[in-house]
């Protein structure tokens, strides 16, 4: 794959770093990127998402969620069981601790995270700001500026 030098855009623009860094990111390979545990990512409205992971054997305590930055990190950490009392004949069930991370984008905020039947569910919502919605501008004729000139130059008299 080709590799696209960003370095003259960093130059003339102001404020697209992260834009740059996720693009020339995306042409990489993700070698360190486990494919455990297997997760689905659904769209359930609009503006909201969830982020379904299969984490069996976990529990509530063994979980770690943190949203950073543009970032949500799940971790499993899980204590190794004693095996010295039994014998393992067949392990199919995957016990490992993992760390899986999720790029967000901007406005995209952590709801609601809870576990049920081996399933983290992760409930996230965009929200964005009432500054940055699109909204009409009324526009007015040029009647209504005469008489607001006119209104002026009669209060000055």
């Amino acid at each position: 794959m080709r590799h696209v030098d960003f370095s003259p855009l960093y130059r003339s623009t102001v404020g697209f770093d992260r834009l740059f860094s996720l693009l020339d990111s995306m042409g990489q390979p993700e070698q360190s990127s486990p494919a455990y545990p297997p997760y689905n990512i659904e769209r359930r409205s609009e503006n909201e998402y969830r982020i379904s992971m299969a984490v069996a054997g976990f529990g509530e305590d063994d979980l770690e969620i943190e949203a950073k930055q543009h970032a949500l990190l799940v971790k499993g950490n899980q204590a190794k069981p004693d095996e010295s009392e039994t014998e393992m004949l067949f392990r199919g069930i995957a016990a490992r601790n993992f760390e899986r991370r999720f790029q967000l984008a901007d406005h995209v905020e952590v709801r609601d995270a809870h576990l049920k039947n081996g399933l983290l569910h992760i409930d996230l919502v965009r929200e964005i700001p009432e500054a940055m919605k699109a909204r009409k501008i009324a526009i007015g004729g040029a009647d209504e500026k005469a008489k607001q000139i006119e209104a002026k130059a009669e209060k000055k008299k």
